[in-house]
């Protein structure tokens, strides 16, 4: 199946990583044809990071891993679902649980569940 897939003229595949327990979208990622490889050899996430231009796993620094339990395509192949087990309080960098926690006026819906200067150092 991975050969039909569509990816963007920068040979990039939106991923959207969802709770597979709850249904909570966690995050939005950019996978190539070799983190998605590494994912399904690993069971774990790994992604193309566009502002680095490198490979990363998902929890390789703070631990909060990803594991893989199911990766659906799209109808037009062009977009993955992942549903994961999240390891760790949250998926974001910013120390919440998922990267949508604010509403379009900037309005913070949900709490912080780590710090992310503990975590990141930052």
């Amino acid at each position: 199946m991975t050969e039909t897939l569509k990816y963007d003229d920068k040979g990039l595949i939106p991923a959207i990583v969802q709770d597979a327990e709850n249904g909570e979208v966690l995050m939005v990622a950019y996978m190539n044809e070799a983190s998605l490889a590494q994912t399904l050899q690993s069971g774990y996430t790994h992604f193309w990071s566009r502002s680095r231009q490198k490979f990363w796993k998902k929890g390789e620094q703070s631990g909060h891993g990803q594991e893989v339990k199911q990766v659906l395509v799209d109808c037009d192949n062009d977009t993955l679902l992942i549903k994961v087990i999240q390891h760790g309080p949250g998926a974001c960098h910013t120390g919440h649980r998922s990267c949508f926690y604010k509403d379009i006026n900037g309005q913070e819906l949900a709490a912080k569940v780590f710090s992310q200067e503990q975590v990141y150092g930052k």
